[in-house]
């Protein structure tokens, strides 16, 4: 018949399309969402203190932390989540590591500021005098120079033992104070402007660790900028709450570190 050759064009057409399509939709091929097996470690600005409301583990974990936010809008195909407020670079080596596997696929951490003595910097700034504040603020400075290094080196070297396969993220630290002027009884400006400082001296730090690690480093301080105590629209809390004091409010995990954590993954 005439229009055979035709039809068998046709049908051929419509094979190779359907083929085409299949190969797209087909579980497993390059097109098929990833597995990603998330892991997030860390101290406090990981787990979610200054945010709350919190579960019952004694580590002050927030469903709206970065992490769980990051996890529930990719639907990840695992969610670990050990983050502890408090926590140091040991804690991350001898317990939250446990947490990673070689199937994981991607972890981050926020960890350092606890070591160099966050807590207690602060709380000579908020409370003591200006040579108190400013003698605290170099005895951090100093331990984030000597000795903070090797301990983040350690760090990512764990959890590179245990989750060989993964992508590590290290997320720094928001500066936390603007320093305009903001009422009596606010700490100084010198007092604001030299804990900053310290903070850029850390973030530096612990990027540069991270990229010999073979880390990505997320800063979070651009995405603060303008919302640290002291602004108008203010992201970081200030004294209210004892535990919660100078920590990221839910704005900040959201609309700080969530977005710098989306710069880095895409």
């Amino acid at each position: 018949m005439p229009h055979r050759p035709l039809a068998r064009a046709l049908a051929a057409l419509v094979a190779l399309l359907t083929a085409a399509l299949g190969a797209v939709l087909a579980p497993g091929t390059a097109q098929a969402a990833a597995t990603v097996n998330y892991v997030a470690l860390g101290d406090s600005y990981s787990s979610g203190v200054g945010a709350g409301p919190y579960d019952w583990s004694g580590c002050l974990r927030s469903q709206k932390s970065y992490a769980p936010i990051w996890a529930a809008a990719n639907a990840v195909t695992s969610f670990r989540f050990p983050a502890c407020g408090g926590a140091v670079t040991s804690d991350v080596i001898n317990s939250q590591v446990d947490s990673l596997s070689a199937s994981t696929t991607l972890v981050t951490v926020t960890i350092g500021g606890n070591d160099a003595g966050f807590a207690d910097v602060i709380t000579s700034c908020r409370f003591g005098s200006t040579s108190t504040c400013t003698n605290a603020v170099n005895s951090a400075k100093a331990f984030a120079t000597a000795t903070l290094p090797g301990r983040l080196d350690a760090t990512y070297a764990a959890i590179r033992t245990r989750a060989p396969n993964a992508r590590l993220i290290v997320l720094g630290y928001p500066r936390l104070f603007e320093t305009g002027y903001c009422g009596l009884l606010a700490m100084s400006t010198y007092k604001r402007t030299i804990l900053n400082e310290a903070a850029d001296l850390l973030a530096t730090v612990t990027a540069g660790r991270a990229a010999a690690a073979g880390a990505t480093f997320a800063d979070t301080r651009p995405y603060f900028a303008g919302h640290g105590v002291c602004a108008g629209d203010p992201w970081i809390r200030d004294v209210s709450g004892v535990i919660e004091a100078y920590h990221t409010d839910a704005d900040g995990y959201r609309y700080g570190y969530l977005p710098a954590l989306n710069a880095v993954t895409g």
